[in-house]
């Protein structure tokens, strides 16, 4: 039988692990949900440009999906401090930030329906790669 792998700061391999996929998918879904609500606004400028900037500032502050995003990264920011306080700095960065990147382009092309191509996939892949050698 496999023992279960340790980190140097002695936190198991699977709490480490849903530390930093805590933090992917809380910032992945306050990404999307802030986007989505951009999107739904629309442009900006042309806001400002119709209503002045007070007309531009209420249309984002008067935006449900705008405040479930941000509560999304607030959660996640703190999933962030949670994981720092467990974790080394070097591994759960880079670890959250790599699988943040790949959900971010999955979730980019189902709920948003963005086109994200092959360059960007070989991209996600890569920085993969990259955590998987920094953690081994």
């Amino acid at each position: 039988m496999i023992a279960p792998v340790a980190l140097p700061n002695g936190v198991g391999f699977w709490p480490a692990s849903a530390m930093i996929v805590t933090v992917s998918i809380t910032s992945t879904i306050g990404e999307v949900l802030t986007a989505a609500a951009m999107k739904s606004i629309g442009d900006l400028d042309a806001i400002r440009a119709r209503n002045g900037l007070r007309g531009a500032i209420r249309a984002v502050l008067t935006c449900p999906l705008f405040f479930a995003g941000v509560s999304f990264l607030a959660l996640a920011f703190f999933a962030l401090l949670f994981a720092l306080n467990h974790l080394d700095l070097s591994l759960a960065a880079p670890a959250s930030a790599s699988l943040t990147l790949v959900t971010n382009a999955v979730a980019a092309k189902l709920f948003l329906h963005e086109n994200v191509d092959r360059r960007r996939w070989v991209a996600a892949v890569l920085v993969c790669v990259g955590v998987y050698l920094i953690a081994h």
